[in-house]
């Protein structure tokens, strides 16, 4: 396991990036990552995917997949792609702060 740093905070990730403890994430690094990751805005309906990829995980102990996450979140699955373009699922998941999702449909 390494770490990275992200608000002047350090966290735990998996060889991926994503993060290994949910409980290190707050708005801050999330908006670093999301920086990081070509986002310079993180929106309305971006909190929206991303505390919605939280509680689901917190909830579940797994993220949802994209589809879940276009049917379930109120934001349909074009729209996602907007707004995470690199990956609606993966990105919204690394800037969430939970691990990545296991599946991708």
């Amino acid at each position: 396991m390494s770490t990275m740093t992200y608000a002047d905070r350090q966290v735990d990730v998996d060889v991926d990036g994503f993060m290994t403890d949910p409980s290190q994430w707050n708005e801050e690094v999330a908006t670093a990552i999301a920086t990081e990751a070509g986002i310079t805005e993180l929106t309305d309906r971006h909190w929206l995917v991303v505390n919605f990829m939280r509680a689901r995980y917190l909830e579940s102990g797994s993220a949802p997949s994209i589809r879940t996450l276009g049917k379930a979140s109120g934001v349909p699955i074009r729209e996602l792609y907007e707004l995470f373009p690199k990956g609606p699922a993966k990105l919204a998941a690394k800037i969430a702060g939970i691990p990545k999702p296991r599946g991708c449909i």
